[in-house]
């Protein structure tokens, strides 16, 4: 008995500053948050404190400018990703080919991705510049343009500016998923279809892509889950600007909290982003379940 309660002690000593921890980095600020969208706690009212319940969350849904910012999120995570997984599906067939070289540019096609996120956004805003910028002196030197461009000045610009450079920086992430799973196909069955006269296309559509669809599901969805929650690239790089043209829901949650000192929108603005993140990866896992059933 004695020994039994020795270990039991030692087992809650050893759990007890991780949870403590865990208690204090996550449980907390995501009760606290939680508090927060129920409750009036704008600095600026005279009912600071009061309790409002799901006021917050019926104002939320039902203001215009949030379900634009909803808007802006699901395009810029939709043509980034649909983008990254192209070019990341075309990289990766590159790479798993045995060809000269391939060792080396496997090792540096990761360095893109390894580049701090704020760090590629002032890079990036750095070559989009109107008077010095690389991009300008590049397309004017070819000929595509005649002057220099303001690449961030309207909205719809600016969006697609942003998403090229999230393209950019995760296009390696993606890669290397479907390099990953390529490396692991049977090279047997490629090769019984050469031979059987399949074509590149043929054995591509039929052998290649059905295999990559379990990885395919998986990188939507991080990549999903990681996009609805852009806000250093557009901090960076627009400020939502102009316009509210990049005015992504998380970065719109910010501006509520710490520039407006509305908490409870912003605290409330984070839980839908959340409850989003929850559906979705609720439907991943369904669709998972199906296609290994099938």
């Amino acid at each position: 008995m004695r020994n039994r309660w020795s270990d039991r002690r030692f087992a809650v000593i050893t759990i007890l500053p991780a949870f403590v921890l865990v208690f204090g980095i996550v449980l907390f600020p995501l009760i606290q948050t939680f508090i927060y969208s129920l409750k009036n706690m704008e600095l600026t009212s005279a009912s600071q404190g009061q309790f409002v319940g799901i006021h917050n969350y019926t104002h939320a849904l039902t203001d215009s400018s949030v379900w634009a910012s909803f808007g802006k999120t699901a395009y810029f995570s939709s043509i980034s990703i649909v983008l990254e997984l192209v070019l990341g599906l075309l990289v990766a067939l590159l790479l798993n080919e045995n060809i000269r070289g391939i060792a080396f540019l496997r090792s540096i096609i990761i360095l893109p991705w390894a580049v701090p996120t704020i760090v590629n956004a002032a890079m990036w805003k750095w070559i989009f510049h109107p008077e010095y910028g690389a991009l300008n002196a590049l397309l004017v030197q070819l000929h595509v343009m005649t002057s220099y461009h303001s690449w961030l000045s309207s909205p719809w610009t600016a969006m697609n500016m942003v998403i090229l450079a999230d393209v950019w920086k995760m296009t390696p992430f993606v890669c290397i998923f479907f390099l990953a799973s390529l490396q692991m196909t049977n090279k047997s069955v490629y090769e019984a279809a050469s031979m059987d006269g399949a074509g590149l296309f043929h054995r591509f559509f039929v052998l290649t892509l059905p295999y990559l669809k379990p990885t395919v599901l998986v990188l939507i969805v991080m990549r999903t889950m990681e996009s609805f929650k852009v806000f250093d690239l557009i901090y960076a790089l627009t400020q939502g600007g102009p316009s509210n043209g990049t005015m992504v829901v998380i970065y719109k949650a910010y501006i509520q909290s710490f520039t407006n000192l509305q908490f409870s929108q912003g605290a409330t603005l984070s839980y839908l982003i959340a409850m989003f993140i929850a559906l979705l990866t609720f439907v991943y896992v369904k669709v998972l379940k199906v296609e290994e059933a099938s």
